[in-house]
């Protein structure tokens, strides 16, 4: 580990936030031009069908990459590509062609970059940093990435009114250049020690070679079971709030604004919680204890009537999933051996992708049959008892234990 590995993590951090920072003005953007120049459900059906399924299909080679290749290149290059596809599309806009199909193709390409970046990241950040500082560096990315989450929608609405969506896809350029800069320039990081070899394996080989290392190392296997049905349960909270509110308070665009203020809020603060207390010993009862307090705030999502409240419980819910999402990725960081932790993430990143979207093709046409609250206090109990599974599941509490050092 290099002596000056603050500076670079400092570098990395600033490069990866910036350029999410435009990508994310870009996304808003995109997905309310589509919402208010179409109006079309189905229009937004396809738009998130092209955010999701490219990360989906291309996450397993992307790993391979990750672990075959320079991770910091991949990271550049992906970067580089969302910024060209940005760049078309506005000069396209700007000439007329403004087609929302357009929107759609960028979208993909955006994804497709995405499914590359996350799997090279998870995989770089114990390149950086020392292991006994992963939890703290994890958590507080987590709250610097919430907080552009939470600046960006606003920023995004605010350019739209005073000027051209053309304007909003220049800065993402703009930032992904500086990103994409100050990590080639000024981030450096010795290679990993498998892309400096001459690969001996085919390339398929090497991604069967990572799905069997998955399918042999108990924790990640048990771990990625209980992450596919966590995502599938937590999705009529993510997905179907909004309607639920819209349904049961009121239309107003304030109210829906004021759910994802709070989340993000609540996020920043589960973040820095995280930074500075570090979770318990056991890292996996840190993840535990996030799964039950999202089980209680879903189910409390279902029978709260006052609407104030219902945004203390949206807070609530957003502190919880940094105890869950920290902790994992620390785990994933340690258990797993670095020449197969571009393999590992880029799994991670399909299930993550897929899993919330195929719970919404079962749970999207129920919520038009019965109420929302009844499918939210459903998935809450699910996931309320997933959380006692996961505490009496030997493997993932053993691995979760500290490492005793000699």
């Amino acid at each position: 580990m290099s002596s000056n590995w603050k500076k670079n993590l400092m570098l990395f951090l600033s490069s990866q936030n910036i350029s999410l920072f435009g990508s994310m003005l870009v996304q808003y953007a995109i997905t309310w031009y589509i919402t208010l120049t179409t109006q079309s459900g189905t229009m937004m059906t396809i738009a998130i069908i092209c955010g999701f399924l490219p990360t989906f299909f291309l996450s397993p080679f992307a790993g391979v990459w990750a672990d075959r290749y320079s991770r910091k290149t991949l990271i550049a290059l992906s970067d580089s590509m969302i910024a060209a596809s940005t760049l078309i599309l506005a000069v396209l806009f700007l000439t007329g062609y403004d087609s929302v199909w357009l929107l759609f193709a960028a979208s993909v390409i955006r994804a497709f970059g995405s499914g590359v970046q996350v799997p090279a990241i998870g995989a770089f950040l114990p390149q950086l940093v020392p292991e006994d500082k992963l939890i703290q560096v994890n958590a507080t990315n987590s709250s610097i990435q919430s907080l552009v989450m939470l600046v960006s929608p606003m920023l995004s609405g605010v350019l739209l009114t005073m000027a051209s969506i053309e304007a909003i896809f220049f800065i993402d350029v703009a930032t992904a250049a500086i990103a994409v800069s100050l990590l080639l320039l000024f981030v450096h990081v010795p290679v990993h020690a498998k892309a400096l070899n001459r690969q001996a394996v085919s390339y398929f080989s090497d991604m069967r070679a990572g799905f069997d290392y998955i399918k042999n190392h108990a924790y990640v296997k048990h771990f990625f079971w209980f992450c596919a049905i966590f995502f599938i349960l937590v999705a009529p909270a993510a997905f179907l709030t909004p309607l639920q509110v819209a349904r049961s308070f009121g239309s107003d665009v304030w109210r829906l604004t004021a759910i994802e203020i709070t989340f993000s809020v609540g996020m920043i603060l589960g973040g820095l919680m995280m930074a500075s207390w570090g979770g318990f010993k056991n890292k996996v009862h840190s993840m535990i204890l996030s799964n039950l307090a999202m089980a209680v705030g879903t189910v409390a999502l279902g029978v709260i009537p006052v609407f104030w409240i219902y945004l203390v419980i949206m807070g609530f819910i957003g502190v919880a999933i940094p105890l869950f999402n920290t902790p994992s990725t620390v785990l994933l960081q340690q258990k797993v051996e670095e020449g197969f932790m571009g393999r590992v993430f880029g799994v991670l990143g399909m299930i993550s992708s897929s899993m919330m979207p195929l719970g919404m093709l079962v749970f999207g046409p129920i919520a038009d049959l019965i109420k929302i609250e009844w499918l939210l206090i459903g998935t809450g109990l699910l996931l309320f008892a997933m959380g006692l599974f996961m505490l009496g599941d030997k493997v993932l509490v053993e691995a979760g234990e500290p490492i005793l050092k000699d």
